[in-house]
């Protein structure tokens, strides 16, 4: 492996990690070299599993944990159980996210919160808690003294009829990442995101199962398909290693061209 590539001797977290788009990072990461705390809140068996699959594939060392990232009790404890089991953490990559779909009018509080308190509130407990844990630790496992991943959406740009919280919390997202990416790098702390489009996840599976379904969606795809979670977990590893130093402040999109606006594919 590439040395600017390798991971090596770093700890990664990955929070949302059971499934979907969090396991894809997580198995990339340990690829590279980076023992792994996995994260879960309600799906122990899942991550289990996964831990099991990351020991058993690679030499590095793995862990489940659980934590619900809207508690800032149970973020504080997550970190604890880190720190006691690896020592340091390097890598957060904070992906956890929840949708509760609703027409604007009929949205309850209920429902604003829980995605707004997940996504975006939990993302900045969990940055809160990496940076706090990276400026204690000493430096020298990479270039960077640490490296904060978000998972976005493509829907930090384009608006969603039907998802006004998911976008907010997305959008909201955009700018944490900014704000903290300006002021952590003179600390050598960087700080992205990666924004999907469209992956083959549980969250959405009702937008790809069903082939007409399917068809509907890839017409917002211009490259034609329905992305994948390992179209994501690469893109993570790259963004955390040596490679990437000199990236911060920046959102890659890994969407298959969706924000090409294909509507527009014949000229408007």
């Amino acid at each position: 492996m590439n040395d600017n590539l390798s991971l090596q001797g770093q700890v990664a977290l990955v929070t949302g990690a059971a499934t979907g788009i969090g396991r894809a990072c997580a198995l990339a990461l340990a690829a590279a070299g980076a023992d792994v705390a996995v994260n879960y809140r309600d799906q122990p068996e899942l991550a289990a599993k996964l831990v099991d699959q990351i020991v058993g594939e690679t030499r590095v060392r793995s862990f489940s944990v659980q934590a619900d990232v809207s508690v800032e009790q149970d973020v504080e404890r997550m970190y604890d159980a880190i720190t006691e089991r690896f020592g340091r953490i390097d890598i957060l990559v904070s992906n956890a996210g929840v949708q509760a779909d609703s027409v604007f009018a009929q949205m309850s509080l209920e429902q604003w919160s829980q995605v707004i308190d997940v996504n975006l509130t939990g993302a900045f407990l969990c940055a809160r808690g990496a940076v706090r844990e990276f400026l204690r630790q000493p430096s020298g496992l990479s270039r960077a003294l640490g490296k904060i991943i978000f998972t976005s959406s493509v829907h930090q740009v384009i608006p969603w009829t039907g998802h006004a919280n998911y976008a907010a919390s997305k959008g909201g997202l955009m700018l944490l990442m900014k704000s903290i990416a300006q002021e952590l790098a003179p600390k050598k702390i960087r700080v992205n995101a990666v924004a999907p489009g469209a992956i083959k996840t549980d969250i959405n599976r009702d937008a790809w199962e069903d082939e007409s379904a399917a068809e509907d969606l890839r017409k917002l795809i211009p490259y034609g398909r329905i992305g994948e979670p390992d179209d994501i977990g690469p893109a993570v590893a790259w963004l955390a290693s040596d490679a990437a130093d000199y990236v911060t402040g920046t959102t890659l999109f890994i969407d298959g061209g969706m924000l090409l606006y294909p509507g527009f594919r014949t000229g408007g």
